[in-house]
């Protein structure tokens, strides 16, 4: 009996012990609310199977399909010398029956042919049995084929394809996939457990991970990477530029500022200097590893089951071009929307919206947008879709009258209501919000399912509404915290809509603008791979100093690097008061950016501060103004090629290895190159590429290489490129009021004698290109294709 009775006594302590050790290990793991969830811990977890890619046991060349033989193995751990390594070794099968499961599987394996630079690479670590729907990420809901675009041969060992951009080979035992470009230089490879076995550091080759808790699956995409590869993309990501010895982590959120590794913005995009892209096509928490635990391997961690992976071959205009061509490009937005957008947190009555419209005619600072941020209803933060009726005694007037006088208006929402939210309560009883497992919803906020038809419908009423009564945009805020543990309405959980919550969003809102207004146009603050097609978005909370400024700059052109064409940020940053000296030289970076809003807490209005600051910002937006015609052609440019407007370097100028460097410099379009100053300083340092530069304050002309240049009276250095033409406009108040039949065509050059610009007028769809010879001392122009529209003055800038 005692001997029974000391078994059961082991037995509940031992159990005890367990509970509470699991328990322990739960409260450490456990994440904050949102927190972006780090999917690489699955993936050295001692609990969990690991199965490795060993071989091609069967493929057909015609139709790209065969079947991987995956290796089983656990980790262990192995002790030397006082040091302890985790080490995956072979593991026998575990289940029963032994009858019933495979311990080596043979799985799924795919390759498709998407165009002469594109292929798609699947693989699978089980059946996939769910309905096949069409992807929201893909413009088109599926990828087109191609197929007729390369060319198979067999090969010893395996099999290669070639179109006329590059070769992909397939060996079967190994199993590799090997890409080239043409000239046979090898970009990338998966990594099998033999390539790394040379090396005394356990990396994980490709492969995926059965869960132990679950039983669930996710895969480890690997990837080789050479001695001097860089990475760039992956969203709005504030990190360094290059993103080679990161870990970066792919989940939507809140990122508060601009100054930390969580992004609004995170796109499973990214492009390497090697000459190769990959897009992940998948929406559940990814962490990638870009050689930060092994710097010979890219380990692509995707909580999905299954690696679905596109690869683009060329340099990075190509890429980008290649991968917006499957995501989307970014539609052309209406003209107004790239004049200034003047906006405080917040304005709160009709009375305050028409001083500042008043005030900014008054000091003639041209502006074509005022926001109204979070105060427009009765409550603020309360949104509700109407405007409080006690401070606002006529909206549609309002809107009306500012419409006159050049002004477009936007309002701020967000698609989070509160219990005390007067919509709270049909939201929940005509159930459009997400809900939970048991039902509830899962936060105290109401949060709208926009995988639910009926939210959609009802959602859209609501923006109609406002865009009806003459409001031009609306302000699409937060979209980051699309509840994780949720239960959607088209039965989902949030591992796989959390990230695509925003597009949803971001989709669902620009529709409704251009069926109303004709105009495809957001406000927006977060995304996923396919928002670029519903352009534009802006860079979150920055804080009001020079690192906040520095970070949000390397943000927008790692945004442009992943897509994005159109993109804009809070000038002078948003939290507290902007310190003038910060204020006076974020200024002319955001007039310099696709598009800009001066927005934050008060004072944002420029004629809130000194007399010089408000000449200065003046001067900088007049820049902005009577270079309208640049930058609405380099906008339509962009828009169909799936460039940037804020442009890196290295996009320009990809086998100039130092453009590849540089994360505080950057292109504005094709031919202006701009350096901001990141403290209140006179000079700074700027690389230049390849040809000459001319300063465009100064008129002085730069080589390429290393300077130090000296500030003009806009507090910015501003160079244009040799052979170049800038179109100007007569400078207006208001783009309504531009004159686009008489332009002035600055040519800059110095060793050039052919220089030529693009041009696009307003209500008109075709980019054309202007062209101009030198002649004696003067430059003459070859032709006028918009002759009986417009007349140009040339003037020739020495």
């Amino acid at each position: 009996m005692r001997n029974k009775e000391h078994v059961q006594f082991l037995f509940t302590a031992l159990n005890l012990l367990f509970f509470v050790s699991v328990s322990m290990a739960q409260i450490q793991n456990t994440n904050v609310l949102n927190e972006p969830p780090d999917i690489s811990k699955n993936f050295s977890d001692y609990r969990n199977t690991y199965y490795l890619a060993d071989e091609l046991t069967s493929f057909n060349p015609e139709t790209g399909k065969g079947t991987i033989k995956y290796l089983r193995y656990n980790l262990a751990t192995r002790q030397a010398f006082n040091n302890m390594l985790s080490k995956l070794t072979p593991a026998p099968a575990n289940e029963f029956p032994t009858t019933e499961y495979a311990a080596s599987p043979e799985l799924p394996f795919s390759i498709e042919f998407i165009s002469d630079r594109t292929i798609r690479i699947k693989a699978a670590s089980g059946p996939q049995l769910r309905k096949q729907e069409n992807s929201l990420m893909l413009i088109n809901g599926v990828a087109p084929n191609n197929r007729q675009a390369w060319k198979y041969f067999k090969v010893d060992g395996g099999h290669k394809y070639t179109s006329s951009k590059g070769s992909v080979v397939i060996t079967e035992k190994p199993w590799h996939v090997y890409l080239y470009d043409t000239n046979g230089k090898l970009l990338t490879s998966t990594l099998h457990s033999e390539d790394v076995a040379n090396t005394y550091t356990p990396v994980t080759p490709f492969s995926f991970v059965r869960r132990a808790d679950d039983y669930s699956r996710s895969m480890d995409a690997v990837l080789s990477m050479s001695p001097e590869e860089k990475i760039f993309g992956c969203g709005e990501s504030f990190t360094q530029l290059n993103k080679r010895g990161q870990k970066v982590i792919l989940w939507t959120d809140d990122a508060n500022g601009v100054q930390n590794e969580t992004m609004y913005k995170p796109i499973p995009f990214y492009m390497s200097s090697r000459g190769y892209g990959v897009f992940m096509h998948h929406s559940t928490p990814i962490t990638v590893d870009f050689g930060k635990y092994f710097n010979a391997a890219n380990s692509m961690m995707i909580g999905d089951d299954e690696a679905d992976l596109f690869f683009f071959i060329g340099e990075p205009k190509d890429i980008l071009d290649e991968y917006t061509n499957l995501t989307g490009k970014a539609e052309m937005p209406p003209l107004w929307s790239f004049g200034f957008w003047m906006s405080r947190i917040t304005y709160f009555s009709e009375k305050e919206g028409r001083e500042v419209a008043k005030n900014l005619r008054k000091h003639k600072i041209p502006s074509d947008v005022i926001h109204f941020d979070t105060g427009w209803f009765d409550v603020d933060w309360r949104n509700n879709y109407e405007f409080s009726k006690n401070r606002f005694d006529n909206p549609e007037t309002m809107i009306s009258d500012m419409k006159k006088e050049g002004f477009s208006i936007c309002l701020w929402q967000l698609p989070y209501f509160t219990p005390k939210n007067t919509l709270f309560n049909e939201i929940i009883e005509k159930d459009l919000a997400v809900r939970d497992k048991k039902g509830n919803i899962p936060y105290e906020d109401a949060t709208l399912d926009f995988t639910n038809p009926e939210t959609i419908k009802w959602y859209q009423n609501k923006i109609a509404s406002l865009l009806k009564l003459g409001v031009g945009v609306i302000k699409v805020d937060f979209g980051e915290a699309g509840p994780a543990s949720g239960i959607y309405h088209n039965g989902k959980t949030g591992f796989y809509e959390h990230n695509l919550y925003p597009l949803r969003y971001n989709k669902a809102v620009a529709e409704i603008t251009k069926e109303v207004t004709g105009n495809t146009i957001i406000w927006a603050r977060s995304t996923w791979a396919g928002s670029q097609r519903y352009p534009l978005h802006w860079g979150g909370d920055a804080a009001t100093t020079n690192t906040a400024m520095a970070s949000t700059l390397r943000g927008g052109l790692s945004l442009g690097l992943s897509g994005f064409s159109f993109w804009s940020h809070d000038v002078g940053g948003f939290t507290t008061k902007s310190p003038e000296n910060v204020y006076r030289r974020w200024m002319p970076f955001g007039m310099l950016t696709s598009h800009v809003r001066s927005h934050g807490e008060p004072p944002t209005e420029p004629w809130e501060y000194s007399p010089q600051f408000l000449k200065d910002f003046r001067n900088a937006d007049n820049l902005r103004y009577q270079l309208m015609p640049y930058i609405y052609a380099q906008a339509k440019h962009s828009s169909e090629n799936g460039l940037p407007m804020l442009r890196a370097l290295f996009i320009e100028f990809p086998n100039d290895p130092g453009a590849w460097l540089i994360d505080n410099q950057y292109l504005f379009g094709s031919n202006i190159l701009v350096a901001p100053l990141f403290e209140n300083v006179t000079e700074r340092s700027v690389y230049l590429p390849e040809g000459k530069w001319i300063d465009y304050q100064t008129h002085k002309v730069y080589k390429k290489g290393w300077h130090t240049i000296e500030v003009g009276e806009i507090p910015i250095i501003m160079l244009v490129k040799d052979g170049t033409i800038l179109p100007h406009i007569k400078l207006a108040q208001s783009t309504k009021d531009m004159d686009w039949s008489h332009l002035e065509l600055k040519v800059y050059a110095a060793d050039a004698t052919e220089v030529s610009c693009n041009l696009y007028l307003p209500n008109d769809e075709q980019l054309y290109k202007l062209s101009a010879t030198k002649k004696d001392q003067t430059f003459e122009l070859k032709n006028n294709p918009v002759s009986t529209k417009t007349k140009f003055k040339i003037n020739y800038i020495k």
